[in-house]
């Protein structure tokens, strides 16, 4: 037997019922020898784990732009940050963990620069409109590998899609992600706020914190151990009434300390004008374009859509750099 055979056999023999099992996946859009090591899930784990797009996620906001110091959250420390807390749950209830995680790290590889400001700015500008959540899952299905995608299992894609609050994924692994997701950056932004000064979890408004605790990890052991009672042994993944209003209350809290903040946020503007000055840029200069991306246009992929492609793809340092080559004026100087 296989130890990939092994490892399936093992999932039947610990995990719940309600658990999605490697050998039952509903397969890949391309089919291709299963490996003799690792499970279905695992494989696409890694996968998405060793791409470049996971790569650049260690130079794209999360919340604070290009921010100075060590200790700020990146897109990238927030994805391995939902993928710890996705396996938390998960074990817990008995779910797969390789699934969850593999969700995890992938659901924001679709993320622009500079983050929020950088996908409104697309979705301004392009008549296509953009998502996030959509571009990540056309990451792994037709970007990456210059145009191959990373032909994962179908449980993975759909959790990547699906991973904001008013979507339903297909798998409870993917409501453990959903739900960790917005766990760990209300956690995590808040941190970086009280580091970055411009919020102090004294402030937080009592009927937040006489429920859910007033401190990070109080909110983390609060809302963990609520989903994990609600939901075990179920086919669902939930919290109770009390609890999933306090957190609902304490995201509306962020979005007006935090997310909206004028000095945390005050440099957005520039952001948003810097990435619809680079689309405009872009549309006009395909040529620039990796020869996988121009071959996607001549083969009917329209330009908005691929000029999207290009510049989601940037990092935020990456973007700086291209515009301030093309649109800021250098010294004069004779060698």
């Amino acid at each position: 037997m296989r130890i990939r055979e092994i490892l399936e056999q093992r999932e039947h023999e610990i995990l719940s019922p309600y658990a999605s099992f490697s050998d039952s996946s509903k397969g890949r859009e391309r089919e291709e020898k299963p490996c003799e090591i690792r499970p279905a899930f695992q494989r696409d784990r890694d996968r998405i784990l060793y791409s470049n797009s996971f790569r650049r996620l260690k130079d794209k906001t999360q919340v604070f732009l290009t921010p100075h110091g060590d200790h700020y959250r990146t897109r990238m420390t927030h994805s391995l940050e939902v993928a710890q807390n996705a396996r938390t749950i998960t074990r817990a209830l008995k779910l797969n963990e390789d699934l969850a995680e593999a969700i995890a790290l992938g659901h924001d590889l679709g993320h622009t620069p500079f983050g929020h400001a950088g996908e409104r700015a697309l979705r301004d500008v392009c008549p296509l409109g953009f998502a996030h959540n959509e571009q990540s899952l056309r990451i792994v299905e037709r970007l990456e590998k210059l145009g191959k995608g990373l032909n994962l299992t179908f449980e993975v894609r759909d959790g990547i899609l699906n991973h904001e609050m008013e979507l339903s994924p297909a798998t409870l692994e993917g409501r453990v992600v959903r739900l960790s997701d917005k766990i760990c950056y209300l956690h995590h932004d808040a941190e970086d706020a009280v580091r970055g000064g411009i919020l102090s979890l004294e402030e937080i408004p009592k009927d937040i914190g006489d429920i859910l605790g007033y401190s990070t990890d109080d909110w983390f052991d609060t809302i963990f151990t609520s989903i994990i009672t609600q939901s075990e042994g179920k086919d669902d993944v939930t919290m109770d009434e009390e609890v999933y209003k306090a957190t609902m209350r304490l995201r509306s809290f962020m979005f007006e300390r935090v997310y909206t903040n004028p000095k945390a946020k005050s440099e957005e503007g520039k952001a948003i004008e810097m990435v619809k000055t680079l689309y405009t840029y872009y549309f006009d200069h395909t040529e620039v374009f990796p020869p996988y991306l121009r071959d996607m246009m001549e083969a009917g992929e329209p330009k908005e859509r691929v000029v999207c492609d290009y510049i989601s793809g940037m990092t935020d340092r990456f973007a700086i750099s291209r515009y301030q080559e093309l649109f800021i004026p250098k010294s004069w100087s004779v060698y």
